[in-house]
């Protein structure tokens, strides 16, 4: 027998997965619908699985969700969302063994795989969330090979700006400037600054409020 927690407020989804665990008559399924009382339910079943939207749920960040797992270190956590930022996946991921990582417009094959997978006390991690940490990794990587100056005209060049004001702000030469455009794109494998654009957006430079359209 397992026991579960379903802690996903979006009904239809909630439904779903309840449906899924009941399939085998010897799970035991439970409903948390707010923290409180998923650290209710965890403190008589402190070996469930948990399977959870957190973007639905109230914790105010990643670290509480940390402190409640290792809190209860017994217990799998599945994380099943729309939408998780890479940041959050890799902070979890790397800070515990207990996380699995599956998204809801995936396949039901990969929900399968994770419960089949949590239930040998091992850890999953769907193709779309193991795509989402090496891509923001390797733009990690990236990143790091740019020169301070050369982020700070990435940004310019994010931002709308001309070679011409860019050299005006930096006190350069539009030389210069031009120089330093061109060795961005050269390492970033980049031809326009549409693409710099999107590169700063994902490498964190500027957020979407900063940017020229």
């Amino acid at each position: 027998m397992r026991k579960y927690i379903v802690a996903d407020n979006q009904e239809l989804t909630r439904f779903a997965l309840e449906n899924l665990l009941k399939q085998d008559e010897k799970n035991v399924v439970y409903r948390a619908f707010d923290r409180g009382g998923l650290v209710t339910l965890l403190k008589e079943h402190q070996s469930a699985v948990v399977v959870l939207d957190y973007t639905l749920f109230d914790f105010a960040d990643e670290d509480q969700l940390l402190i409640i797992a290792e809190r209860f270190s017994l217990s799998d956590w599945i994380l099943i969302s729309d939408e998780l930022t890479p940041q959050f996946i890799r902070r979890v991921i790397y800070s515990s063994h207990q996380f699995s990582v599956v998204f809801k417009d995936g396949p039901i094959s990969e929900i399968r795989e994770a419960l089949n997978a949590v239930d040998r006390h091992t850890r999953y991690l769907s193709q779309r969330a193991l795509e989402t940490i090496i891509t923001q990794q390797q733009e990690e990587e990236t990143t790091s090979v740019l020169t301070t100056t050369e982020m700070e005209i990435v940004k310019a060049i994010a931002q709308g700006k001309t070679t011409k004001e860019i050299a005006a702000e930096r006190f350069s030469s539009v030389h210069t400037v031009t120089t330093h455009r061109k060795n961005i794109f050269r390492k970033l494998g980049i031809n326009t600054a549409h693409e710099a654009v999107k590169y700063a957006l994902r490498a964190g430079l500027i957020d979407a409020s900063e940017f020229y359209i």
